[in-house]
């Protein structure tokens, strides 16, 4: 199982810097780059409620799941 983690796509749709979505979530932008990089083991529903606020989005347009045989390709 993979969990694909988007934020660098919805920053850049809404060109946002990490520093400036940082800010605004309330996170450093070191946990930021965990979360883009997918190094992250969990994500707290208040850090995962602050990014979709802050974006404007859904949690779906943030985490995504692939088959495990996808994921295998990716890397």
């Amino acid at each position: 199982m993979a969990i694909i983690v988007e934020l660098d796509v919805q920053l850049a749709r809404r060109n946002l810097s990490v520093g400036e979505f940082a800010d605004a979530v309330g996170i450093t932008p070191a946990n930021i780059a965990v979360l883009k990089n997918g190094r992250a083991k969990a994500v707290r529903f208040t850090t995962l409620d602050a990014i979709c606020r802050t974006l404007g989005c859904q949690p779906g347009d943030v985490l995504r799941w692939v088959p495990d045989e996808e994921a295998d390709k990716r890397s």
